[in-house]
């Protein structure tokens, strides 16, 4: 059987929660299409995310990643995973919370560490103390990430396909008709 998605999937929450591994998962589950906001800007702009913040700054990026979601969210219903960053925009809530169910991916500071430190493509954190910038950004967006319509807490040892069970179920019952199933 496959589904049929009333409206989008939309995952929020801070580099490094999870949000393009689960949504590429929730998606192949529910055989829809996925589509990550960051892989769609850097297309269109034939650079890194990086490399729009180095050159043009962070509000040229914000306001091409409002334009991209704004044009994934006219198209057919998906899974879609936006950036760290794109939730803050009052403009970017209003759009998703009309077109889909925003999903906050909620982690820990030391869970999103684990996962990011490593990475040198994460434009926020270039600063002297990565970790301490990564724990004020998480102080400060955490009470808008919970403005999402499901919050979705991560469990440290979860895999992927635990994850991915967990969060198709409050999915589900978050909105039972959300999707539908098809022959």
């Amino acid at each position: 059987m496959r589904q049929r998605l009333r409206r989008h999937i939309v995952l929020v929450g801070m580099m490094g929660a999870g949000k393009t591994v689960l949504g590429s998962e929730l998606a192949r589950r529910l055989h829809v299409p996925f589509t990550d906001t960051d892989t769609e800007i850097e297309t269109a702009a034939a650079m890194t995310i990086a490399e729009i913040f180095a050159r043009d700054g962070e509000a040229f990026f914000r306001d091409r990643e409002a334009q991209v979601i704004a044009r994934i969210l006219r198209d057919t219903p998906r899974v879609i995973s936006t950036g760290g960053g794109a939730w803050m925009q009052d403009r970017n809530r209003a759009a998703i919370r009309a077109a889909g169910l925003s999903v906050w991916l909620a982690c820990d500071l030391e869970t999103l560490w684990h996962r990011v430190r490593q990475r040198s493509t994460r434009p926020l954190l270039k600063t002297a103390d990565p970790k301490g910038t990564l724990a004020r950004l998480l102080a400060e967006r955490d009470p808008t990430y919970a403005l999402a319509d499901l919050t979705f807490p991560a469990r440290p040892g979860d895999s992927v396909d635990a994850a991915a069970a967990r969060l198709l179920d409050a999915i589900h019952a978050a909105d039972p008709q959300l999707a539908n199933e098809t022959p």
